[in-house]
């Protein structure tokens, strides 16, 4: 890698195990998802109830669904993981509590924190892009088993942004961190992901951890084997 100046890296299956998001994050989603009944009238969730209401009319012609119909819908995507914003947005929301009572604790791979503080020190800037909302992605690096990560990043990205296999997302990336593309290195575990970002001459590296199959051209196995020199 030459004359990076910005790592932006994904998180499941990149910084964080997979498994902590499925066997943590969204069991402890499921198991409280009512209690969004009690949350519906704050200002976040009521939007994100609305916009479930326009995805369902959307694909279902279904109008006027009840908070407990809504719930439903919700409970339903995160068994199917859909990446839709409503859903990441109140799941946000139920994780925050846990967060903040130590319920839960971010994972991160033990490579990831030293490696963070390297590149810091050595001028690099860093961001997050990943298809859970921007306050999830803030509370598992600050609530992390090894303290608050948050430092290290200066942007945070979601789906708010664009698609992650989309081209035209990463030039938008690029535009708001005001640097050329090819100066950004993107971390992920995803091809299809890796593909759009070098479509518009981001660098690229593929992350292959636990069950990730090697299918890029540059792999790594940690944080420790990437070169910014």
């Amino acid at each position: 890698m030459k004359d990076v100046k910005f790592v932006l890296m994904d998180i499941e299956g990149t910084t964080t195990s997979v498994s902590f998001v499925y066997e943590v994050l969204f069991p402890y989603f499921q198991k409280n998802i009512h209690l969004l009944a009690k949350l519906k009238n704050v200002k976040q969730v009521k939007l994100a109830f609305d916009q479930v209401r326009e995805i369902v009319l959307k694909e279902e012609g279904k109008e006027g669904l009840s908070v407990d119909e809504i719930i439903g819908y919700l409970l339903q995507w995160s068994k199917e993981d859909r990446k839709v914003i409503p859903l990441k947005t109140v799941q946000g929301i139920l994780w925050e509590t846990a967060y903040k009572t130590s319920e839960i604790k971010g994972h991160v791979f033990e490579d990831v924190p030293s490696r963070l503080m390297d590149w810091k020190n050595n001028g690099i800037r860093m961001g997050v892009f990943s298809s859970g909302s921007i306050d999830a992605q803030r509370l598992l690096f600050g609530y992390s088993e090894t303290g608050d990560l948050n430092k290290y990043f200066s942007f945070n990205f979601d789906t708010n942004t664009g698609s992650k296999r989309e081209s035209e997302t990463y030039q938008k990336i690029a535009s708001k961190i005001n640097l050329e593309p090819q100066s950004i290195l993107f971390l992920s575990d995803i091809v299809e992901e890796l593909e759009a970002a070098h479509q518009i001459g981001f660098q690229t590296i593929q992350l292959v951890r636990e069950t990730t199959v090697a299918n890029w051209p540059n792999t790594v196995t940690d944080f420790l084997e990437i070169n910014l020199e």
